[in-house]
């Protein structure tokens, strides 16, 4: 039996939908990973301002504050609390919004960043 073109595509169309929308969807799932870079958190519970070096970005922490990096994703290396005091903490990087950055009277480490929503 011989098919005619228009056979054959009515053969192929619902092949076509499937595939363009299984590539839609991809193309949607991606764009949307890429755009959700999550915040960086900053927690300074010292007794002095902290500057801190993500490697593009620095900002001014206030003693008793906080900062958030809003869309900001991961550091694209260490992180580097600077104290008024001459002093420097580096965090090994890249820090993600996962963690927090939680500064204390000369001390910085990483924790899990809080996941409670308000």
């Amino acid at each position: 039996m011989i098919q005619t073109r228009s056979q054959l595509d009515a053969t192929n169309s619902p092949i076509r939908l499937a595939l363009g929308g299984l590539i839609g969807v991809l193309l949607m799932v991606t764009l949307t990973a890429c755009n959700d870079n999550g915040d960086l958190s900053i927690s300074n519970n010292g007794p002095t301002d902290v500057t801190v070096d993500t490697g593009d970005e620095e900002t001014t922490v206030t003693a008793g504050g906080g900062a958030v990096l809003l869309d900001y994703g991961c550091t694209p290396g260490d992180v580097t609390i600077k104290f008024t005091a001459d002093q420097e903490i580096v965090l090994t990087g890249p820090v993600c919004p996962d963690q927090q950055v939680v500064i204390g009277d000369g001390t910085a480490r990483l924790e899990p960043a809080s996941t409670s929503e308000t």
